[in-house]
């Protein structure tokens, strides 16, 4: 008789390195999709510079605002702190607009641009309340960083800086500790799983020198001693458009996709000193991943929730319910679809309706003409020596 149960116990043996291997194939790919470890991700710009002649800073920090939206990261993910309102300065040759490339084809300050804080609400104090979440209870949702220890943080920064320091709004400065110590607070109290700080100043290297906290990288646009220098001067709008740190970090970036597989060491070559003039720096040692497995989309980019599975799933839709469900989505896509600015006013309506009566009024000047007319007839009348009577 043969014994049935040694064999299904020896099957299950053998087959158990094979399952064990399966699973491990499994979990090794789940962890090399989510080798970040991140589930969201945020961004905060800051444009620390106000006055005409600072437009570039204006346009580094819109320009980098407009990356990142389109790699998926959303408004509701954006803390953007501009100093200065450019698109609606008197000196602005194209009003509403600011403009990233001196052949005017690209508007960074398009109509979905949120600014969160703006003009003398860029401070020192607003912005390291930002990142240690140390602000009012009183503070909307669109003023705070909501982010957690499963969170990827990309900050940015531009304005004028020197060894140590960066300035907000000619008033005040930002020190290198105290940034420092802010991202510890940021670590400590759980607001971080990786971050990426990007600064693009005078001297920006020094910003980055006393950072301490782990998992943080850092990028600037020049070493200390050195100036950052601007890029693109347009003669119809009088100033540069744009700093040479930026430009060509953005126009790497516009290479970029949300599937792109392209790393951070990538990034760290698109300015060499043979472009920026100055001399990109950049620091690592903080960081626990190599900066080789670390994607551009791991900052830039937002997480895409997906589920893995090793089935082979096989779509049969029904062409009837198709149909009936494409015309359905038609119909709700055209009632969604924004109007025109045309279409939002009842011009038919407009043009063919009757002018509303309107309540009588003495025109202009009509009061003065009479009191004129009776003080000729009175004078006609009695003369100048009765004005005794009346004085």
């Amino acid at each position: 008789m043969v014994d049935t149960y040694g064999l299904t116990t020896l099957a299950g043996l053998l087959l158990l390195p094979f399952g064990s291997l399966a699973a491990s194939q499994i979990e090794d790919q789940a962890e090399q999709f989510f080798r970040s470890g991140h589930t969201n991700n945020w961004a905060v710009l800051v444009c620390t510079s106000r006055f005409w002649f600072n437009y570039r800073h204006v346009a580094n920090t819109l320009s980098v605002y407009r990356s990142v939206k389109r790699l998926g990261i959303p408004d509701s993910h954006i803390v953007l702190m501009l100093a200065d309102d450019m698109a609606c300065n008197p000196r602005n040759p194209k009003p509403a607009t600011v403009y990233s490339h001196k052949n005017m084809e690209l508007n960074v300050y398009g109509d979905d641009v949120e600014v969160d804080y703006r003009s003398y609400e860029v401070t020192v104090e607003n912005f390291l309340r930002v990142l240690t979440g140390r602000i009012p209870s009183s503070t909307p949702r669109s003023k705070r960083l909501l982010s957690d220890d499963r969170s990827n943080i990309l900050i940015y920064m531009t304005g004028h800086g020197g060894n140590g320091f960066l300035k907000f709004q000619d008033s005040e400065e930002i020190t290198n500790i105290e940034l420092a110590d802010a991202f510890e607070q940021m670590w400590q109290k759980r607001r971080y799983n990786e971050l990426l700080f990007i600064i693009d100043t005078c001297q920006g290297a020094s910003m980055y020198e006393r950072f301490y906290s782990p998992n943080i990288m850092a990028l600037a646009s020049s070493q200390v001693g050195e100036d950052s220098l601007s890029h693109q001067p347009d003669p119809a709008v009088g100033v540069h458009l744009m700093d040479r740190y930026t430009f060509y970090v953005l126009e790497f970036l516009e290479e970029i996709n949300p599937a792109s597989q392209t790393n951070m060491n990538d990034l760290f070559q698109v300015c060499p000193k043979s472009l920026c003039v100055s001399t990109p720096g950049h620091r690592t040692d903080l960081f626990q991943r190599d900066p080789k497995n670390v994607l551009i989309t791991d900052f830039f980019g937002s997480v895409r929730k997906v589920e893995i599975t090793t089935e082979t799933l096989s779509l049969q839709p029904d062409s009837g319910v198709m149909e009936s469900s494409y015309k359905k989505d038609q119909m709700v896509e055209d009632l969604m679809e924004p109007l025109k600015y045309a279409e939002q006013l009842p011009v038919a309506q407009i043009i063919h309706q009757k002018p509303k009566l309107k309540d009588w009024h003495p025109p202009g000047g009509f009061i003065l003409g009479l009191w004129a007319l009776i003080i000729m007839v009175f004078f006609k009348t009695y003369g100048i020596k009765h004005m005794k009577f009346i004085f």
